[in-house]
């Protein structure tokens, strides 16, 4: 009982480690400490540390390192973190869509309640606090350009429709796009469809040949 119990900190102490190393604000799971204890020995450790207020559940199978702020408090978890944490667990790949990947790209002052991101998982929804996230199953085709900026500007841009692209948002990606970005999405053109991808020539024009 004695080397149970010394071997459930020695685990609890190596969890703590590893959580202090990725410093605050880190969004983790289980799955980011196999080889440090049987799943028992590390759910039982995340548990301890959750009870003395040193990490915080957000969902189920889901924890954060807490940011806080001296007026706001504990702070609300990053996005982009909680999607990099759900990859590395489902072993998924999530590409931003709709409002929010408007929103990366500066084309929309909105940061919607409701993120939407494309995969190649299964379709569900999770909540984190007063956020939700749905995770859409969508085509091979769609997922092609997946953890790149081109898949992201493809799903703004579908997202904000013809109709509403004009010199406004052409202009706006042109400046935060380097040439790196512009030649990506040149490169994944033939995964547009046909008016994004004239929109598309317009913002890189100046790396065609």
């Amino acid at each position: 009982m004695n080397q149970d119990r010394i071997h459930a900190q020695s685990v609890a102490n190596m969890i703590l480690k590893s959580i202090r190393g990725h410093g605050l604000g880190w969004v983790f799971t289980p799955a980011n400490f196999k080889g440090v204890g049987s799943r028992t020995a590390v759910e039982s450790a995340l548990r301890r540390h959750k009870n003395e207020g040193t990490i915080r559940q957000l969902a189920r199978g889901l924890y954060d390192y807490p940011r806080t702020d001296p007026q706001l408090g504990v702070l609300a978890p990053s996005i982009d973190q909680i999607i990099s944490a759900l990859e590395v667990r489902d072993a998924v790949r999530l590409q931003p869509s709709g409002a929010y990947a408007a929103n990366l790209l500066g084309l929309s002052d909105q940061v919607p309640m409701k993120v939407v991101f494309l995969t190649d998982g299964p379709t569900r929804k999770l909540q984190v606090g007063s956020r939700q996230i749905l995770l859409r199953h969508t085509t091979p085709r769609n997922m092609a350009t997946a953890g790149r900026i081109s898949g992201t500007v493809i799903q703004a841009l579908r997202w904000l429709g013809q109709r509403h692209v004009d010199d406004r948002v052409t202009s706006i990606l042109k400046g935060s796009l380097d040439a790196k970005g512009k030649e990506q999405l040149l490169k994944d053109i033939h995964y547009a469809p046909i008016w994004v991808a004239h929109v598309i020539r317009a913002i890189a024009r100046e790396c065609q040949s």
